[in-house]
């Protein structure tokens, strides 16, 4: 039986996995201790959870237990690390790397920090979503400290070339952070052989709670030290102050946990999933697929449909499927996607792309009613059309003059 609405923006969170929040419960009840209360064994009890999440957190990533640090979340990592090694790293120098289509967060840090004096260098990228390695190497200066690239993006799943970006960063004795929110948990993501320094992510994409993460910081070939941006009491290696939730990091742990063990399988069937879901839109007349089709995550899609507007299709089947047009965390503009903008798209087809997040649960059936509504909705709007009707005339709509009042 087909239960509606399907839930298809698994970019923007993920339903918690069953088994992660029967770990989590006992610990907002009989084990309620502060892990920071060291003379007695409320407390005791409370760290005990928190270090066993901090090394299932570690193992996901092949890092050391000591260099993850707790979090609320991605968006914090992303501030810290940016804003930390900024400060950390001054007096060597002022110029960060990071690129057009990363998230807000660090693109939101980056313009903080200009303020303060830092430069900011933001790379274009391809047309597929890629990143160009040349164009990287020309823009490091002797006052490069930070090579700031996302791992995968959030909203047309293209992955960068991660290794050789550390490389290049390692040749230049530059630091280089990754923000990789979309990646952990979906794809292997490996510190030591992806030679990253910093990496931030976060526990709701992968089936855990909401508002707990981690950043990774290194600790050995470089030592890597972020200042802290929250002071208080020094916890977390004087990284990040405040009492830690421990509820949240123990659904954390046990979310990497079970994402360790069943990501491979998972993906399998994501990937039939989402390339059914790809082949059958993708029949519509003037549809696109937006980004890299090869070195992308399993899991998302990101479709344009010419001669229609997002925002009209998502009123189309919004009650029924959940999916976002450009993306979740600036959905509050009507502007297009300024990451569909930096492969080059005309606001036509930006703005009439949709994003499909597939999970662990999402059904073959799920994906054949989405195929429906979709094709539907689409044939309904482009009857509505007068866009369409010319461009079905044969009328070149690149030649007309718009009349803008």
């Amino acid at each position: 039986m087909l239960k509606l609405p399907i839930y298809l923006d698994n970019n923007a969170t993920t339903a918690m996995d069953k088994r992660v929040l029967d770990h989590m419960l006992p610990y907002f009840t009989e084990h309620f201790g502060n892990a920071a209360s060291r003379n007695h064994s409320f407390g005791w009890v409370a760290e005990v959870a928190v270090e066993k999440g901090r090394e299932q957190v570690a193992s996901l990533i092949g890092a050391d237990n000591k260099e993850i640090i707790f979090t609320s979340g991605a968006t914090e990592g992303d501030n810290l690390a940016l804003k930390g090694v900024y400060e950390m790293y001054k007096s060597k120098g002022n110029h960060i790397i990071t690129c057009v289509i990363e998230h807000k967060a660090v693109l939101d840090a980056c313009r903080h920090l200009e303020k303060l004096g830092a430069e900011v260098t933001y790379l274009p990228v391809q047309n597929d979503g890629l990143v160009d390695l040349k164009q990287l190497e020309v823009a490091i200066k002797p006052e490069t400290i930070l090579i700031a690239i996302m791992y995968a993006n959030n909203e047309i799943g293209v992955i960068q070339p991660i290794r050789a970006i550390a490389d290049l960063a390692k040749k230049h004795n530059i630091l280089f952070f990754s923000d990789a929110t979309q990646a952990v948990g979906k794809i292997p993501v490996d510190v030591i052989n992806d030679g990253i320094d910093i990496m931030a992510f976060s526990s709701h994409k992968i089936y855990g709670p909401q508002g707990v993460g981690a950043l990774y910081v290194r600790r050995k070939n470089p030592r890597v030290k972020v200042t802290a941006q929250i002071d208080g009491g020094g916890h977390e290696r004087g990284m990040r102050s405040g009492t830690l939730n421990v509820a949240g990091i123990v659904g954390f742990g046990k979310a990497c946990a079970l994402r360790q063990e069943e990501m491979e399988e998972d993906n399998k069937r994501i990937v039939k999933l989402r390339d059914h879901l790809e082949s059958q839109l993708l029949k519509i007349e003037e549809s696109y697929l937006n980004g890299n089709k090869v070195h992308r995550l399993p899991h998302v899609s990101n479709i344009s449909f010419k001669y229609v507007e997002g925002e009209g299709l998502l009123m189309g089947f919004n009650k029924n499927i959940a999916l976002s047009s450009g993306s979740a965390c600036t959905s509050a503009s009507l502007e297009p996607s300024y990451v569909l903008k930096a492969l080059g798209l005309g606001d036509d087809l930006a703005h009439s792309s949709l994003r499909f997040g597939l999970s662990r649960t999402t059904t073959r059936e799920e994906i054949d009613y989405t195929i429906e509504q979709i094709t539907k909705t689409v044939e309904k709007l482009r009857m509505m059309s007068p866009l369409w009707e010319m461009y079905k005339d044969g009328v070149d709509l690149s030649t007309i003059e718009w009349n803008h009042h």
